[in-house]
């Protein structure tokens, strides 16, 4: 069920009015039902998976808090399942074809044996978001919960099951557990976040995408058309994914809850450490929480530092997708966060802050773009030719066009730089906290009220012909 199709619409629409009409004690179910209903709605066999998942991690969890000195088998018993749900359904296929073509290197014949199963969506997703309760609760962070319920609702909370953001117990569940309350002002604020998701989604996104879906069509794309579609991809992949967190977000405000903020403006980041405090938020603090700092983190001597980085990001590679492409991708971005490491050791007067802002978020922009290169062409062989290819064997009106393919994505990309920021200011900061002796008056309901009727006619006029999933359905 699509964000931006007509059934989704209804669904919400009688979801919400349904919802605010039951009293506290039977919201949670009603919502639980719902996000059965919303998961289950193409592949019901899915609920027997994701409900599998939480009851696992809801028993391991009570009984690491009942039985202490057997927390790590039950800790384990979680990790496992967790595990093994995943790796049968993401990685079983791509792990047998990978064995079956070494195998047939060496001149052993033979043919993968690969499951017709449809890939679960949003399975790693929640998998990360259930098992990140088990680890709290055995490190001792957060209680183990006695109500089922309101535990499955936690793990299939239907704005934010399928992509994201990832969401701790401590943000999600403990809103589970209050009685909420409707409020027109977080509502209008919601819509708004709503419509600029749809926005960035079915403007931005979608139109890129035609852009970038051409030229990666092509067999032998010059160097130009292939750097103007890498461009392309990286506007299309950020307002494709950060429209998906802003409708969940405000869906979820309308329901009475609040989401963490998942993008923070990652293209202005002037460095690969800073574009990962900003991008896809939820997912980095989740690799460093339960990776990156049980391997050590940035203690121990710099080669172990090292390692932690590329560890972290070829796992980050990998729960992205089932292909060598994302793999080498978290390659990519764990080898740059270990060279600028490397690089701030250097003497003071040589170190990044020598180097004008600017410059460096350039820099940072272009190397996060040699990634979304990794990131779209699944084919390693037409990526190799595109990373080798001598740029001035292009002919002149390969460079005419690649300029007007980026200038295309450039125009589209505008509002995220020039919008964009007017919508933080409004939502984050003046409309976060209903309960504030600040809250705005009339005068910002009546801002809020002109900019949702000015994204809702851009999206009728400028929305592209052409619409698909979401990219991050597919992880």
């Amino acid at each position: 069920m699509l964000f931006q199709t007509l059934t989704f619409l209804t669904f919400f629409t009688i979801v919400f009015a349904i919802y605010w009409m039951l009293q506290r004690r039977w919201q949670n179910y009603f919502l639980l039902i719902a996000s059965y209903v919303f998961y289950g709605w193409v592949e019901p066999w899915w609920l027997l998976l994701i409900a599998l998942t939480s009851v696992v991690d809801f028993t391991s969890a009570r009984f690491i808090n009942k039985r202490p000195h057997q927390r790590n088998r039950f800790l384990l018993l979680s990790l496992i399942t967790n595990i093994s749900i995943l790796a049968t359904y993401k990685y079983f296929n791509f792990f047998s074809s990978s064995v079956t073509s070494l195998f047939n290197q060496f001149g052993f014949e033979t043919d993968p044996f690969l499951l017709q199963v449809a890939l679960p969506v949003g399975i790693s997703f929640y998998t990360f978001q259930s098992a990140s309760y088990v680890i709290d609760v055995y490190r001792g962070k957060v209680e183990a919960r006695r109500k089922l319920p309101d535990y499955l609702l936690f793990v299939a909370f239907f704005p934010q099951l399928v992509a994201g953001p990832i969401l701790r117990a401590n943000d999600l569940l403990v809103q589970i557990e209050k009685p909420r309350t409707f409020d027109a002002r977080i509502a209008r604020s919601a819509v708004l976040l709503i419509l600029w998701g749809l926005y960035k989604k079915l403007v931005i996104a979608d139109n890129v995408a035609l852009v970038a879906n051409k030229i990666f069509a092509l067999d032998t794309p010059s160097f130009p058309i292939v750097w103007a579609g890498a461009f392309a991809f990286g506007v299309q992949i950020y307002a494709d994914f950060s429209a998906y967190t802003d409708i969940a977000r405000g869906c979820s405000r309308l329901l009475g809850f609040e989401l963490c903020q998942n993008f923070n403006h990652p293209y202005l980041a002037d460095s690969p450490q800073a574009f990962w405090r900003r991008w896809h938020i939820s997912l980095s603090t989740w690799f460093r929480d339960y990776v990156y700092f049980p391997l050590g983190g940035s203690h121990g001597s710099l080669l172990q530092q090292c390692r932690n980085l590329l560890i972290t990001f070829l796992l980050s590679g990998l729960w992205h997708g089932a292909a060598w492409n994302f793999i080498l991708w978290g390659a990519w971005h764990g080898a740059l966060l270990v060279l600028w490491t490397l690089w701030n050791r250097a003497p003071a007067s040589l170190r990044p802050e020598k180097i004008p802002w600017l410059l460096r978020v350039v820099l940072t922009f272009i190397l996060i773009h040699v990634g979304w290169l990794m990131f779209r062409e699944q084919s390693l062989s037409h990526l190799w030719a595109h990373l080798t290819q001598n740029p001035f064997t292009a002919p002149e009106a390969d460079w005419r066009a690649a300029l007007r393919f980026a200038f295309m994505a450039a125009f589209y990309a505008l509002p995220l730089y020039l919008v964009h920021p007017l919508i933080d200011f409004w939502l984050h900061r003046k409309q976060a906290d209903s309960t504030s002796q600040h809250y705005p008056g009339w005068k910002w309901t009546t801002v809020i009220t002109a900019a949702s009727a000015l994204i809702y006619w851009g999206i009728i006029i400028l929305r592209s012909p052409e619409t698909a999933d979401f990219i991050y359905f597919q992880f």
